[in-house]
């Protein structure tokens, strides 16, 4: 079986705040290969986007730190790289779309200068070669005149188009791996299918592994090869797009496509129609001991409330699931990196 070209192994990240240390990130552990798009999938607050932020060493610090693990990216570990090794690394080798564009877009330069930028720190580009393939990257993306618009600034743009800018910035240096929180959620449909289609691309002239953060079921339906389910900050599910989307085996991962409604229904669903998973994501200062979901799971055991199941293989190859309702079932191996 081919090597992961990212292999992460009990990453672990603490918060510090007034009522003391917490861990938000409590032993992650997945694999991802060349070509292959994992989505990750829960609720907000689950850990998701602070994984995606662990990966590049992006915890903000103080108040987080990434306290244990490994993030292997081709052997080497990044968690133990010094700084200057990291800058190369960001947005040449592994680049990110992040989640708010506002935020993240520099409002004192243009968008051509900011994509630009990473072209011609890391690709050796003239600044006229780096702003051709700027507009050439805005083109791809579905900008409109984009000639004219590399010399505007993020505020002369709408949400949908400077979501578009972040998505250029990070291809625009054909990265091994892209990292996607929530890259589509301010794009319209068409917009959304001619992103995925660039993204399929990408995967297909350079094998770029996509990890890609979402909460759209119809995007992990489309885009997954692999299906990550977290929970309060571990991983509770993972298998193939098929294995998990058809035949989930976590209590929460059934609540989480349950709740949506179905197509082709002859009367639209209302409120009412659709089963919700009851409670919220508990906060870290919350958990307790034993499965941090007992509270919201109607098939809850005795043991939940004061074990953590951990995360063992199921008869269906790469098929992985944390609950101990699985835990009598035949042929089980607590081994993790056969998820990978």
């Amino acid at each position: 079986m081919e090597k992961p070209l990212l292999q992460v192994k009990d990453l672990r990240v603490t918060f510090n705040s007034r009522r003391g240390e917490a861990m938000v990130l409590n032993g992650v552990d997945f694999g991802i290969r060349a070509g292959e798009t994992l989505c990750v999938v829960g609720e907000s607050g689950c850990g998701k986007s602070m994984t995606a932020l662990a990966l590049l060493r992006l915890i903000p610090s103080p108040p987080g730190r990434i306290t244990g693990g490994q993030v292997l990216f081709q052997g080497e570990d990044l968690l133990a790289a010094d700084d200057a090794r990291m800058r190369e690394v960001r947005g040449n080798r592994i680049s990110m779309i992040f989640q708010e564009p506002m935020t993240s877009l520099n409002p004192v330069f243009t968008v051509g200068e900011q994509i630009g930028e990473s072209l011609r720190l890391h690709a050796g580009l003239e600044p006229a070669a780096a702003q051709a393939r700027a507009v050439e990257m805005l083109k791809q993306v579905g900008i409109p005149a984009p000639e004219r618009r590399v010399h505007e600034y993020p505020h002369q743009m709408s949400g949908g188009m400077r979501q578009r800018v972040m998505i250029a910035m990070a291809l625009a240096c054909r990265p091994d791996i892209l990292i996607a929180d929530e890259p589509t959620t301010a794009l319209d449909v068409t917009v959304q299918a001619q992103i995925f289609d660039l993204l399929r691309e990408l995967q297909r002239d350079k094998g770029t592994a996509i990890l890609m953060i979402t909460h759209d079921m119809g995007a992990v339906a489309e885009m997954a090869d692999r299906v990550m389910v977290m929970y309060a900050g571990r991983v509770i599910e993972q298998g193939s797009c098929e294995q998990v989307l058809s035949a989930p085996a976590h209590p929460y991962t059934r609540g989480l496509i349950a709740c949506l409604p179905e197509l082709g229904s002859s009367q639209e669903a209302t409120r009412e129609d659709l089963p919700e998973i009851p409670g919220v994501v508990p906060s870290i200062w919350e958990l307790g001991s034993g499965c941090a979901f007992r509270a919201r799971c109607r098939e809850a055991l005795p043991r939940c409330a004061s074990e953590v199941p951990p995360l063992v293989a199921l008869e269906g190859q790469g098929h992985g699931v944390a609950c101990w309702l699985h835990s009598q079932a035949p042929k089980l191996r607590a081994r993790t990196e056969e998820l990978a």
